[in-house]
């Protein structure tokens, strides 16, 4: 007599930690620097903007929430001018101070490129869709206490320390509606996007109508020629 199979459960901790992942593999690509997150994950009542830099974005669609990520200014000044060396800007020519506009306009750049990773994540791995609106970035000098503005039945809220490559520290939150995946069978998840070939695919267009462009105006010139 077989035994029926185990169903495979995603749930809150699981989601999770794919955001952590996600965290965690776009910061240490663009500062080419390591970023770790703690194994211990801390239960929260509700999520807040805290000093010195806070960024937060909303998603929604197969299931919603918020997430929050607040920064150090050494942690926010770590991450910005790594990034920022590492694509190739003088050090001379970098802010100086966490309060500079470009440093907020990077680290939100940054949390669009995670969610972003994680959106497509959710859509491969649990087969479903979430938008998100644009991150927000702010600048504080006091605790602010951010409401979630999504309706959620069974609000649940995690908090996970991140540590950077210098050793400073930033504080992911996230607050979710309590939901459970449930693979009902088996299936192969979509490889992610080389990001190199959707570089070289969206060019590729463009090649043709400037080489069709090129050959028309050999074509008129020889024309004109008598040829």
């Amino acid at each position: 007599m077989s035994t029926p199979e185990k169903k495979v459960v995603f749930g809150t901790e699981d989601i999770l930690l794919s955001l952590c992942n996600s965290v965690s593999r776009v910061l240490t690509v663009a500062t080419q620097s390591p970023i770790h997150f703690s194994g211990m994950v801390q239960r929260i009542t509700k999520t807040c903007l805290k000093p010195d830099i806070g960024c937060f974005v909303l998603f929604d669609g197969g299931f919603s929430g918020l997430v929050v990520i607040n920064f150090s200014s050494q942690a926010a000044m770590e991450l910005y001018e790594s990034y920022m060396l590492n694509m190739g800007m003088a050090k001379d020519e970098l802010a100086s101070s966490h309060t500079a506009d470009e440093v907020s306009n990077v680290m939100g750049e940054l949390m669009n490129q995670i969610v972003g990773d994680f959106t497509g994540k959710v859509a491969r791995e649990l087969q479903t869709q979430i938008t998100q609106n644009q991150p927000k970035m702010l600048v504080l000098n006091k605790q602010v206490m951010l409401s979630v503005d999504t309706n959620l039945d069974k609000p649940e809220a995690r908090r996970v320390t991140f540590h950077t490559g210098r050793n400073n520290i930033f504080y992911l939150e996230m607050a979710i509606d309590g939901t459970e995946f449930i693979k009902l069978f088996d299936f192969e998840a979509s490889d992610a996007p080389d990001p190199d070939e959707l570089i070289a695919q969206a060019a590729m267009p463009a090649q043709a109508t400037a080489q069709a462009t090129e050959s028309s105006e050999h074509d008129d010139l020889l024309k004109s020629l008598g040829m």
